[in-house]
C-alpha cells in the first residue's frame, strides 16, 4: 500500500511526529503528499511551538486566511533576525506617537491627529495618504484604543474623545484636568489614568465618568480585563504602595497589589494582558514580567531584565511564546521567547539620535515601531537587502 493510500486519520498521526524540515522534505515527494501535507491540520502542532505563527496558548488561531505552513517558514526569521528594516514615515519635530494594529489599518498618531493607514498585503507598507484621519484634541494624543466599530483618545488637553469609525462622529468627554496618560476599551467600557493622580471608569453611552477612583500617584498606564470584571493600574511608584494594582469594575474596590519588591520610581509603563489570568507588565526598572492571577499576587511567576540597563517603554505578545519589548535608547527592539531567560534578538532602529521605542505592534510578518521622529518597520518576510 502507497502512503497516499492511508486514510487521512492515519496520515495525520504519522506526520504528527516530523518535525518541521522532516515534514517539508516529505511535502517534496510527491504532488499528492504535498497538497496533503500542507493543510493547516498538519502543521499545526509544529505552528504552536514556533513563536509568532497565530496560534495562542489556547489554541486559537489569530491569522486563519494565511496557511500555517508559511507562517511557521515567515517564524525561523524571528527567531535568528533575519529581516529588512525600513522607515516608514518621517517628520520634523519630536513627537511621542502611538500605534494600533488592526488587521490591514495602521493607527498613528502624530501631535494632536490619528491616521489610519492602508496595509498593502504584498508589503505590509503604508499607504501614502490616511484613509481616515481623527482630530479634535487641543494638545497631542497621548495614548488611544481602537475597537471594533470606535477609536477612543486621551490627549495632552485633558479630554477623553470618542470617534465611531464609521460615520465619523466623535463625542468630547469631561475627562481629566491633567493630561491623559493611558487608557484601554474593552466591549463599551473605557478606564483612563492621568497625571492628576486619579482613574476614572466610563462608558460609550455617557461622557460624564461613571467612577473616579483617587490614586495617590500619578497613572501611566492601565487595562482591562479580557473579562470585563477588573482592570489593572500601573502607577509612577513614587508613593508608598505598589505601583501594580487590580481594581474591581463594578465596586471599584480594591481587589490586590501585584508585587512587594518594587523600588522606588519604578514605574509600570505598560500593562498587557494575555487571558483573564495571565498579564505581562513593563517600566522604568528594566525588568518584563509574568503574572499568573490564580497564584500569589506577592511574586510574579517569571521576570526577563533589558540586558543594558534601560527602561523599557511598551511590550506585545504573540498570545504563546514571544514577547516583543521597546526600550528608552537608541530605539532598541528585543524579542523574547518566555522559554529562556535570555532574549532572542536584538534590533536598534535609532542610531544617529537616540529616541526612546514609544510603542510597537505586530503580526506574523511585521513589526512596526514608533520613535520620536520616524516610524519603523521590520519586515521578516524579506531578507536584509544585499549591500553593493
Amino acid at each position: 500500500m502507497f502512503l497516499f493510500q492511508l486514510p487521512e486519520v492515519v496520515l495525520y498521526h504519522i506526520m504528527s511526529y516530523l518535525e518541521y524540515k522532516s515534514l517539508s522534505r516529505l511535502s517534496q515527494v510527491c504532488k499528492t503528499i504535498y497538497h496533503f501535507a500542507n493543510r493547516d491540520a498538519v502543521w499545526r502542532k509544529i505552528a504552536k511551538e514556533f513563536i509568532n505563527t497565530g496560534i495562542t496558548r489556547q489554541g486559537a488561531d489569530v491569522y486563519p486566511h494565511i496557511p500555517l505552513k508559511d507562517r511557521v517558514k515567515v517564524s525561523q526569521n524571528w527567531c535568528h533576525g533575519i529581516c529588512r528594516k525600513e522607515v516608514m514615515l518621517k517628520w520634523r519635530i519630536n513627537l511621542l506617537p502611538w500605534i494600533q494594529l488592526d488587521g490591514d489599518v495602521l493607527y498613528l498618531s502624530q501631535a494632536a491627529d490619528i491616521g489610519a493607514y492602508h496595509l498593502r498585503p504584498d508589503t505590509g507598507r503604508l499607504q501614502r495618504s490616511p484613509m481616515a484621519l481623527f482630530s479634535g484634541h487641543l494638545g497631542d494624543v497621548c495614548r488611544f484604543a481602537v475597537t471594533d466599530t470606535h477609536l477612543v483618545s486621551g490627549g495632552s488637553d485633558g479630554k477623553i474623545l470618542v470617534h465611531h469609525r464609521r460615520n465619523g462622529f466623535s463625542m468630547e468627554y469631561s475627562g481629566h484636568n491633567q493630561e491623559v496618560n493611558c487608557l484601554d476599551c474593552r466591549g463599551g467600557l473605557i478606564v483612563s489614568g492621568s497625571r492628576d493622580r486619579t482613574a476614572r471608569i466610563w462608558t460609550l453611552s455617557s461622557n460624564c465618568p461613571r467612577d473616579t477612583i483617587p490614586m495617590n500617584d500619578r497613572v501611566w498606564s492601565v487595562a482591562i480585563s479580557p473579562t470585563q470584571s477588573s482592570f489593572v493600574t500601573g502607577t509612577a511608584c513614587c508613593a508608598n504602595f505598589s505601583p501594580l494594582r487590580i481594581w474591581d469594575v463594578e465596586r471599584c474596590e480594591l481587589l490586590c497589589c501585584l508585587g512587594s519588591e518594587f523600588r522606588r520610581g519604578a514605574g509600570v509603563l505598560d500593562i498587557v494582558y494575555e487571558s483573564p489570568v495571565q498579564l505581562l507588565t513593563c517600566g522604568y526598572d528594566t525588568y518584563i514580567r509574568s503574572w499568573d492571577l490564580r497564584l500569589s499576587p506577592r511574586k510574579c511567576v517569571m521576570e526577563w531584565e533589558e540586558p543594558h540597563d534601560s527602561a523599557l517603554y511598551c511590550i506585545q505578545t504573540d498570545g504563546n511564546h514571544m514577547i516583543a519589548s521597546g526600550s528608552s535608547y537608541y530605539g532598541v527592539i528585543r524579542t523574547w521567547d518566555k522559554r529562556q531567560t535570555r532574549c532572542l534578538e536584538m534590533f536598534q532602529l535609532s542610531s544617529a539620535v537616540s529616541s526612546p521605542v514609544y510603542c510597537l505592534r505586530f503580526n506574523t510578518s511585521h513589526l512596526y515601531a514608533a520613535l520620536a521622529t520616524a516610524l519603523h518597520s521590520l519586515d521578516f518576510k524579506q531578507g536584509p537587502r544585499p549591500r553593493r
